[in-house]
């Protein structure tokens, strides 16, 4: 498999040095809510000071181009839903709003980089309101990056969960595609699983796979990661090839897999018997790696949501 891109140096300065003084009510901000952002069109709307709803949170982004950015979170569930006296524009689902700015190819990167740490850092204070020592409600502090225990006088800050996703062939150089049982039908994508205490991500990636299929990896290699905010993990790709095609699954997790030839995935997918992760996952991008360039989706198909 060749190696692929998938993620670059950062396109938008998180200007930490900045988080203790900007006023987050007098910048352009990003409306966030339980995973979904204001979108129009498939682009990220970006809301002036003047025009903003009322907030529960605000959180420092950074800067773009001189701009000073934000995350809000209105006070108003309903917001982006109904007609509220926005033209046209709507909470979009991260998931969504990714394989649609991925289909802008570099003119959405920028944007899938906002609204992934948008989503990822308001869902952050969004489970954690309470100190884990003493559970006392804690406050936002240094532009929403920290959250701030009056009692125990502590800071606690956010946290990512590492997982791991794996691309595996076959001597045929065939790809597996495997089902989650907690999936949707037809849905299939990689072998991926969390880090645990203790583990490198490579053990985990032997682990994981083991565990699901009973496969034994060999050359296995760092292809690169992805801030996947569903609810708060960074995705850490690999590729891997397999002596022995024989996997055992495991029934819990993984229901149904099979290796595929890049002949035999077209027709799977143009038939409708699978449907690929979606655009601008590192999921998609690993197969398509392997493929060797873009594979087209059914027409009219369902997006993949897991």
């Amino acid at each position: 498999m060749s190696p692929i891109h998938l993620t670059g140096p950062l396109l938008v300065d998180r200007a930490a040095d900045r988080r203790d003084t900007v006023d987050l009510d007098a910048i352009d901000a990003i409306v966030v809510r339980d995973g979904s952002v204001l979108a129009l069109d498939g682009q990220l709307v970006f809301v002036a000071p003047a025009d903003q709803p009322a907030a529960s949170l605000r959180v420092y982004l950074g800067r773009e181009a001189g701009r000073d950015i934000a995350a809000l979170v209105p006070v108003d569930p309903a917001f982006g839903t109904n007609d509220d006296g926005i033209d046209g524009e709507r909470m979009v689902g991260l998931r969504d709003l990714i394989g649609s700015l991925a289909l802008r190819g570099a003119e959405g990167a920028r944007d899938r980089e906002l609204a992934a740490t948008a989503v990822a850092i308001t869902t952050w204070h969004a489970n954690h309101p309470r100190c884990a020592v003493c559970g006392d409600l804690t406050e936002p502090r240094k532009g929403g990056w920290v959250r701030w225990c009056e009692r125990d006088k502590k800071e606690h800050y956010p946290r990512t969960d590492p997982a791991v996703i794996v691309a595996i062939t076959d001597q045929e150089d065939r790809l597996l595609l495997a089902h989650a049982s907690y999936w949707s039908p037809r849905r299939f994508s990689h072998l991926a699983g969390y880090v645990e205490p203790g583990e490198s991500f490579e053990q985990a990636a032997h682990r994981e796979v083991f565990e699901e299929a009973q496969l034994v990896l060999r050359d296995l290699a760092y292809v690169g990661s992805q801030p996947w905010p569903f609810p708060a993990s960074i995705m850490v790709g690999f590729t891997a090839s397999v002596d022995d095609a024989a996997f055992v699954l495991d029934q819990d997790e993984i229901s149904e897999a099979m290796f595929v030839s890049r002949e035999e995935i077209v027709a799977l997918v143009a038939d409708g018997t699978v449907i690929l992760a979606p655009h601008g996952s590192i999921a998609r991008r690993l197969l398509e790696g392997w493929y060797g360039g873009p594979l087209a989706d059914a027409p009219h198909g369902e997006g993949f949501n897991g």
